[in-house]
């Protein structure tokens, strides 16, 4: 007779998962608690964390300290913490400009970590040879074994899916061949993932101050695409999953005087995109109209970056001040849009700047004051700095193996 419901594996997981979830969610919490958010027994709960405790997969970390000079009688709250070290990830981040290879905790700590630069004329075969040989490194210079990893994530930007050779059918890629590859080098369990989705959830796991109040995101990454995520209850929408590009497509000035390649007129791409603020500049490039930039590119226009036309910003050359001032404008009417279309707690930038050598605290506050002034205070509160530094990127690809492979499955080793 054909068998139906749960088994008591999936049952044990799933409660398992979910005790996981609310400490990664809310940090040190006692069983009490966790039964309570949980509709369970508190006999059950013990039962469900002391075998977690005696994997070492969690752990309990002393007595809860009450705010008040009088505890509550009775038993006292004994709180319980994820083993953040129990096992470690290996993340991998492939992005336009940079392989970014690392070690990290189960809380996102990093513990080591290898970057190569890369741009487009980039073999995938060099690609492919340093993530290897960096993913070996890290293992064998912090002595680590199988044993003590708990797998591998890789992190992939959609405009790099070409690059590497992975087919995307409506939307959707096919990580095979890269699967198949990587699994002839290691025996390690893998995951592979949208490394924009990747950013969102590293933003969201590895806060160190925890907000339980805290579900709902949107994430915003800039490149010379913008892609973007939105969260619900910590966990990437679905319909946003591996179509974070279709945010290049929306409307942002319907009265811009060129049309996009897209056919559209005042896209995000064809206004706010590297591309887009290059393509701008040149139109108005001359040694009288913007003489800092053309004295920085020493009058060749195929030079110009974002770099030298920030520079060009700060020693006053007008034209290029009126086009990045308007590029901050309709980058602040696109923030407005997404605030009240997806009604986030927070909008997260990740790789919103201009120069390196521009303190991200300054484009930032140049860019929230555009906010203000477009969508007022309210929508201005609501944005704030991603937590993942440029050289740290392969945080993405950890926070994909560490979701997967150790929350999703509640600890478990093995499906």
């Amino acid at each position: 007779m054909e068998q139906h419901g749960i088994s008591k594996l999936d049952l044990k997981r799933r409660n398992r998962m979910q005790v996981l979830k609310i400490l990664k969610q809310r940090g040190p919490t006692s069983r009490i608690d966790i039964a309570g958010m949980l509709e369970l027994t508190r006999a059950a709960v013990t039962i469900i964390t002391n075998e977690m405790i005696e994997q070492g997969i969690i752990q309990e970390i002393g007595e809860y300290k009450h705010v008040s000079e009088k505890a509550p009688r009775g038993r006292k709250k004994i709180l319980i913490d994820i083993n953040h070290h129990y096992k470690f990830a290996v993340g991998v981040t492939i992005e336009e400009d940079v392989v970014s290879v690392g070690l990290s905790t189960l809380a996102g700590d990093v513990l080591d970590k290898r970057n190569a630069s890369v741009d487009p004329s980039t073999d995938k075969r060099d690609i492919y040879e340093f993530v290897e040989k960096a993913i070996r490194e890290v293992m064998a210079d912090n002595c680590l074994d199988r044993s003590s990893i708990l797998g591998i994530g890789f992190g992939i930007f959609p405009t790099m899916y070409s690059q590497l050779d992975i087919e995307v059918n409506d939307g959707v890629p096919n990580y095979s061949k890269v699967k198949a590859y990587v699994a002839s080098l290691t025996d390690l369990p893998t995951v592979f993932d949208n490394s924009v989705k990747g950013t969102a959830m590293a933003n969201i796991d590895f806060l160190k101050t925890k907000d339980p109040n805290r579900h709902n995101i949107a994430f915003l990454q800039y490149g010379s695409t913008m892609h973007f995520v939105v969260t619900n209850l910590n966990d990437p929408i679905v319909s946003y999953d591996n179509r974070t590009g279709f945010v290049d497509k929306m409307i942002i000035d319907p009265n811009a005087s060129e049309r996009c390649s897209c056919g559209r007129r005042g896209c995000v791409e064809n206004e706010i995109t590297p591309q887009a603020i290059t393509r701008k500049i040149r139109a108005v490039y001359s040694k009288d109209s913007t003489p800092a930039l053309f004295s920085g590119t020493e009058g060749k226009a195929g030079d110009i970056t974002l770099e030298r036309v920030y520079d060009a910003y700060s020693k006053n050359d007008e034209p290029v001040i009126r086009i990045v001032d308007r590029t901050l404008e309709l980058t602040a009417v696109l923030l407005n849009n997404l605030y009240f279309s997806t009604n986030p707690q927070k909008i997260v930038l990740h790789h919103f700047r201009f120069s390196p050598e521009l303190a991200d605290d300054a484009f930032f506050s140049m860019l929230k004051n555009h906010v203000t002034a477009i969508g007022g205070s309210r929508v201005a509160s609501k944005i704030e700095q991603s937590i993942i530094e440029d050289k740290h990127r392969f945080l993405s690809g950890a926070a994909i193996a560490i979701r997967e492979l150790f929350f999703d499955k509640g600890g478990f080793d093995k499906n």
